[in-house]
């Protein structure tokens, strides 16, 4: 699954996708031509028993900084 963040697109594109509720369609349109149609739907909760991901963001970043300190 791809993932983008609001904050990295332009003002105006991430203000228009907020806006838009379950049910809704987003036209990704280029050159005039429509390259993908998406359904927005509702946001889900986390399954449960699954690990929050700031716990998978720790590890990545205690691995990095090992990684790091072994290199220099």
């Amino acid at each position: 699954m791809t993932r983008i963040d609001l904050d990295d697109l332009p003002p105006k594109v991430a203000k228009a996708i907020s806006a838009l509720a379950a049910g809704d369609e987003l036209l990704l349109v280029q050159s005039g031509a429509v390259v993908s149609r998406l359904r927005i739907a509702e946001a889900t909760a986390p399954a449960p028993g699954s690990p929050p991901e700031e716990a998978d963001m720790g590890e990545v970043l205690e691995h990095f900084r090992t990684m790091i300190e072994e290199e220099f």
